[in-house]
């Protein structure tokens, strides 16, 4: 058994075929929902002009060239993708100083605080006023809701790092650089990794939310327009590929960290 118990591999083989079971379940589910909505929508229990149908849904997804769709899905990826670089990176940054400089952390937090209860799309028309209706206020709108939980979620891992190490490295003579890099830095990549899980979505959200207000492209401009001349079918497809982008990017997210880690920490 190549030095594996016949244990382990009764429980590697257990745990396989749970995967599968979930996975399998997790596709049925999807294929039953998307049949009775097909069902429905054929014997008229669900209206297929308010609420469309699959088979018209995946209709419109073939026609993709009638309506731009993939321009439209390379806007709002791009303005996705540099809402999140930008807001995770700043974020990180931001976290890494209030940590270093703890005066500075108890002035902020208060601010914090609010900002991340605060309802970033109400700040959409003053985001528009200050930078332009434009790509570029899109973007703004994309940081400014995944900054403040990337600089709390990781902040948060900073200061829940384990103190007895901390303590042993600062007896041995460590300075505060030397504890960061290979304590707290190190024991908080799952952490950091976590809110980039997270911010990602977020970044999402915020770019839908600014195509809402001043975008001529994108697939939140697809929605807006689609809603305004009753074109249902190109909302829900429009819809259908936001969710399928979601997914894909937090998968993204999901396999950079397996990377990552698995580089940084071959071992484990």
């Amino acid at each position: 058994m190549n030095g594996i118990s016949r244990e382990r591999a009764e429980y590697l083989k257990e745990k396989r075929r749970q995967k599968n079971t979930i996975t399998l379940l997790r596709i049925g589910i999807l294929a039953v929902l998307l049949v009775l909505w097909e069902f429905f929508s054929n014997i008229g229990v669900i209206d297929d002009f308010v609420m469309s149908s699959p088979s018209r849904i995946l209709k419109t997804l073939f026609n993709v060239g009638n309506n731009n769709l993939f321009t439209h899905i390379g806007i709002t990826c791009l303005e996705t993708l540099a809402g999140f670089l930008l807001g995770s990176g700043i974020g990180i940054c931001v976290a890494i100083v209030l940590w270093w400089n703890k005066t500075v952390y108890l002035v902020s937090e208060p601010y914090l605080v609010v900002l991340n209860s605060l309802p970033k799309i109400a700040l959409g028309p003053v985001i528009i006023i200050w930078v332009g209706a434009g790509q570029q206020a899109i973007i703004v709108m994309a940081l400014a809701i995944s900054l403040v939980v990337t600089v709390l979620e990781v902040l948060n891992g900073y200061a829940a790092t384990d103190r007895k190490k901390i303590r042993m490295a600062k007896s041995f003579g460590a300075d505060k650089k030397t504890i960061f890099t290979k304590i707290v830095f190190p024991s908080n990549l799952t952490t950091i990794f976590n809110s980039l899980k997270i911010s990602i979505g977020l970044s999402l959200v915020g770019v839908i939310a600014g195509e809402f207000l001043v975008s001529k492209g994108g697939l939140g401009y697809l929605i807006v327009y689609g809603g305004q001349v009753f074109k249902m079918d190109l909302v829900m497809a429009s819809v259908f590929v936001l969710a399928l982008m979601a997914l894909l990017m937090y998968k993204g997210v999901v396999f950079a960290e397996k990377i990552i880690l698995g580089i940084l920490s071959p071992g484990k």
